[in-house]
């Protein structure tokens, strides 16, 4: 049986909000993180800038992100976006982004 499932939720500038949960497998290569369903379920229903994400346990507890995740949840919403009501630029200093592919 797979390990319990973490959840992800973030809040758009809009207000419109989007959920994702994990996907873990007994083989973790092919599991999927909660903040990946984030990114999926927000590209699926148009897209949008992040501004607040809460990634939790089960239990509702907060979990840090995986370096893939703190990656894509700061192209999703910049330095500014709130995780776990920490700045993104206190989670990945000195990120790289879209726009340094200029």
């Amino acid at each position: 049986p797979a390990a319990s499932a973490a959840r992800a939720g973030g809040l758009f500038e809009e207000g419109r909000g989007v959920g994702g949960c994990s996907g873990e497998k007994a083989s973790y290569g092919l599991s999927l993180c909660a903040e990946c369903g984030l990114g999926s379920a927000l590209h699926a229903t148009g897209g949008g800038r992040l501004v607040a994400v809460a990634v939790t346990d089960p239990a509702g507890g907060d979990l840090s992100c995986c370096g893939r995740c703190r990656q894509l949840l700061f192209e999703a919403g910049g330095p500014g976006l709130l995780v776990n009501e920490r700045p993104m630029r206190e989670w990945l200093p000195g990120a790289f982004g879209p726009e340094d592919l200029a």
